[in-house]
């Protein structure tokens, strides 16, 4: 099995970098098999984590795309502008973080050696769903091309079903089938402008109010990461010691100018996770069931732990309304399949359940069925017991 780090070429949608061309990061794992049709598979990460520390974590079994190449699949690893080694406009300026205390204090020492009061050079979100989409499509036809096939299977982990939900629907003839694990899904969330399935309900770039899009992005922590995770661990064994530092280097890895930020030393920083900050749209009850394409031409399944904390929240909250069990409703075909696990939260590629995970992925794309079940929503319990959640 080879290993293969590529730049796709790509006209920016974006407006921070509208028409330029662009360089988008994809990884290869590829693992031909001769006689055998190859069976190309792409996996996108979600809001704040890279696509290679996510799928890629080069610590013990931890590979989910690694896995998946020994069970003869050729994954690639594509990660969107502002994350990971993709181009990143507007985002090496430390300037570009969001203007809340809370976020410029993370900046002194390292990189500004005083606080930073001034305005935002760049006074507008980053990235949008047209802009995610329209690079989704590229890296897609560059894999589909690369492989001499016609579709290709989506997984998406998180804030990528933002993406690859929408994308499915409008590109439905080149994907074969969608996995989300840990999808965040508001059935509330913003519509596309009236008359249309996924057009931008406002000119773009978006700039007000100010406090959640006047930047193009925000950074993180590792003791950010960790307090998010904790909240998360419900079993004494749910994650390995010592999983949040290698997730850290991991991600630190692929952020050349993050890595260089934060800490409290002058000239010895520990490190600063940039997120990029979008505008999103078109992911909610309305659009989930257009065409009737999602559970039917594109058969879904849908994978979650039962203390992820982040993908089910109160109804009321509008765009913060998350449910998992309202989009496994709105899907509107009868291919469709919903897995709540127990012992799981929503870092569940980094957890002890990411084994389960992988196996469950490869019954999904080798055969369209998972523990035998082809269609329905199930609470797997610790004695892997199934149980119907319907």
């Amino acid at each position: 099995m080879a290993v293969t780090d590529l730049y796709v070429d790509h006209v920016s949608s974006i407006p921070a970098n509208k028409g330029l061309k662009v360089k988008l990061f994809v990884r290869e794992h590829e693992a031909r098999n001769p006689g055998t049709p190859r069976r190309p598979v792409l996996m996108l990460h979600g809001r704040s984590v890279p696509a290679v520390a996510g799928f890629d974590l080069p610590y013990k079994k931890y590979s989910w795309a690694a896995e998946l190449a020994k069970a003869g699949f050729d994954v690639y690893l594509m990660e969107l502008q502002g994350s990971g080694l993709s181009t990143r406009p507007q985002m090496d300026d430390p300037h570009n973080v969001s203007p809340a205390p809370a976020q410029q204090q993370l900046l002194v020492p390292n990189p500004n050696g005083t606080l930073y009061n001034g305005p935002v050079p760049y006074p507008s979100q980053l990235n949008n769903s047209r802009s995610d989409w329209d690079e989704v499509d590229t890296v897609v036809d560059f894999v589909l091309q690369r492989t001499g096939t016609t579709k290709v299977d989506l997984i998406g982990w998180s804030a990528a079903a933002q993406q690859l939900g929408p994308y499915s629907i409008q590109y439905s003839d080149k994907v074969r089938s969608l996995l989300l694990v840990a999808p965040i899904f508001p059935p509330e969330g913003r519509q596309s402008a009236p008359g249309t399935d996924f057009d931008p309900p406002v000119a773009l770039p978006v700039s007000t109010p100010a406090g959640a899009f006047g930047f193009p992005m925000t950074v993180g922590t590792k003791g950010g990461l960790n307090t998010s995770w904790e909240k998360d661990l419900g079993c004494p064994d749910q994650r390995e010691a010592g999983m949040v530092e290698e997730v850290w280097k991991a991600i630190m890895a692929v952020d050349k100018e993050g890595v260089k930020w934060g800490g409290t030393v002058p000239g010895s920083p520990e490190g600063l996770n940039r997120i990029r900050n979008s505008y999103w749209w078109g992911w909610n009850s309305t659009t989930v069931p257009l065409h009737g394409i999602l559970g039917d031409k594109v058969p879904v399944c849908i994978v979650y732990g039962e203390h992820d904390t982040i993908i089910n929240t109160s109804p009321g909250l509008g765009l913060l309304y998350f449910s998992t069990s309202e989009l496994y409703k709105k899907i509107p075909g009868p291919k469709k399949l919903m897995f709540r696990l127990s012992c799981a939260g929503h870092q569940i590629v980094w957890e002890r359940k990411a084994k389960l995970l992988h196996t469950m992925s490869e019954h999904w794309l080798k055969d369209g069925k998972v523990f035998g079940e082809t269609k329905g929503s199930f609470y797997r319990d610790e004695d892997e017991i199934l149980t119907p959640m319907e």
